[in-house]
């Protein structure tokens, strides 16, 4: 019998933006889904309504769009388990809770907030871990008819059964728990609003979710998930907990080590392919050396047993690297069009005009220097200003001979009877004026470089003489040597 297609969620509260660890979650589920031609649903687990916001949800979608991750349902979407916002969906819980009252699993629980507390501290001071103490459970029915009468607020408690309680998880095998170390955990406050353990799993069930694929930071949750996937009656999903990102520090990845949410990266000029490529690869391997990997190469790859049950660190540079692969292997026109909007962003480049053959060979030009998109805005101003600025680095470096001025004198006189500006001419011209000064080509490639860019790196240096023309090229020399004089 061939199995029923996954189906799988990914499930982020919008308490804010679409981090790089749920995005690498929203990955793995996508693409387990995708390998085994199985749905890919999106659930907002919007229950926390002081932090939620319609903003954050936007934030989360625009996010998974921008890296290609299409859900097959879920916001926008919609299908046949809809809605898919968990807030949406408080009379299911409710309903799931009133189940499980009536087929024993629950009880509902009287214990006011003051009281607890109070329990908690006073085990805390004998130094004990505290659980509660299932008064409620042992209430008798005058007792419980006595408090109902009295309005008194109430929860309803999930009743952990004794013993272990098993699961196999895909990536780190058999895990256990004790229900001794479980204790009787609310499903539903007092105020009615369902908790978020109840509210996943009748979700789950309600959506037929055949696999849970999420970070290792809820295995701690899982016993009491699957206590109530029993208790319902319901499949058990497989489970699969996949290991935390890292910083370079080896602690838990945030604000600290920079950016962390999908947004920021793309503002910060990363390709969506490469940072999934790259994300595809933090705490799941190909079973192979392979890192630049297409994004259908991935979905044919993907399997859960790939993924290791060791914590990933995410590198930067290692990401920058991927980002300048990808942006190397792009066609020029869809590269150009990639970076025309961050010069038009920085004033270099109007914004009703397209982008010319010259520009082309610019992006062209720039490519191999280039780790992010922003780069070539950065590397490219030098190129589209009227008036280069010198930086003082370059000016300290390279601009220390006193004789500089006459070498760059007769180096413009010698261009300027060029008939041919290519890149073997302008060469030929250069290393014979420096010859012929007694000096090293270095030298002189050093200042021509200050005069075209202001800078101590770029391009080729004769590559970029030719790209900004003779007349450009010979203006910049003349403007350097009117500097050297001025200063000296």
């Amino acid at each position: 019998m061939v199995p029923a297609p996954p189906r799988v969620r990914f499930a982020p509260s919008p308490t804010g933006y679409l981090h790089v660890g749920g995005a690498r979650t929203a990955l793995f589920n996508w693409l387990y889904a995708r390998r085994h031609g199985g749905a890919f649903i999106l659930r907002i687990e919007d229950t926390d309504a002081e932090r939620s916001s319609d903003e954050m949800v936007t934030g989360i979608l625009d996010g998974l769009k921008w890296l290609g991750l299409d859900w097959d349902e879920g916001p926008g979407v919609d299908g046949p388990h809809a809605p898919y916002f968990q807030s949406q969906r408080y009379d299911r819980h409710r309903a799931a809770a009133a189940t499980l009252m009536a087929s024993g699993h629950a009880y509902h629980c009287y214990c006011s907030a003051d009281r607890l507390r109070q329990e908690r501290e006073r085990a805390e001071a004998r130094g004990d871990a505290w659980q509660y103490d299932r008064t409620c459970l042992n209430l008798t029915a005058e007792e419980v008819a006595r408090l109902e009468a009295s309005g008194a607020s109430r929860a309803v408690r999930f009743k952990v059964p004794f013993g272990v309680t098993a699961f196999d998880d895909a990536v780190h095998g058999p895990i256990e728990f004790d229900g001794a170390n479980i204790e009787d955990f609310v499903i539903l406050r007092s105020d009615g609003h369902p908790v978020y353990h109840l509210s996943v799993v009748v979700d789950d069930v309600d959506m037929g979710i055949t696999h849970v694929i999420r970070g290792d930071d809820h295995i701690s949750n899982t016993p009491k998930h699957v206590l109530l996937f029993r208790a319902l009656e319901a499949a058990l999903p497989r489970f699969a907990h996949v290991p935390l990102i890292l910083g370079a520090d080896k602690k838990r990845l945030s604000k600290r080590h920079g950016a962390t949410s999908v947004t920021e990266y793309e503002r910060a000029g990363y390709l969506p392919g490469a940072l999934v490529n790259f994300l595809a690869l933090l705490g799941w391997s190909p079973g192979d050396d392979r890192e630049l990997m297409t994004r259908q190469a991935l979905i044919e790859s993907f399997t859960l047993e790939g993924i290791s049950g060791g914590n990933a660190v995410f590198d930067t540079a290692k990401l920058d690297w991927m980002n300048g692969q990808y942006i190397g292997r792009l066609p020029i026109e869809v590269l150009a069009d990639l970076a025309l909007p961050l010069l038009v962003r920085d004033g270099l480049w109007p914004e009703d005009r397209p982008a010319s053959e010259w520009l082309l060979r610019l992006v062209e030009l720039l490519r191999p220097r280039a780790k992010r998109m922003t780069d070539f805005a950065d590397q490219a101003r030098p190129f589209l200003v009227d008036v280069v600025e010198y930086d003082d680095e370059a000016v300290a470096k390279h601009l220390v001979d006193p004789r500089l001025g006459e070498h760059l004198v007769e180096l413009v006189a010698v261009l300027r009877e060029l008939t041919s500006f290519d890149e073997a001419h302008v060469e030929t011209a250069v290393r014979g004026t420096a010859e012929a000064h007694g000096i090293k080509a270095g030298a002189l490639i050093h200042a021509i470089r200050v005069a075209m860019t202001g800078r101590t790196t770029s391009p080729g240096i004769f590559d970029v003489l030719v790209l900004l023309g003779q007349e450009r090229a010979l203006s910049r020399l003349e403007a350097l040597i009117a500097f050297l004089r001025a200063r000296s």
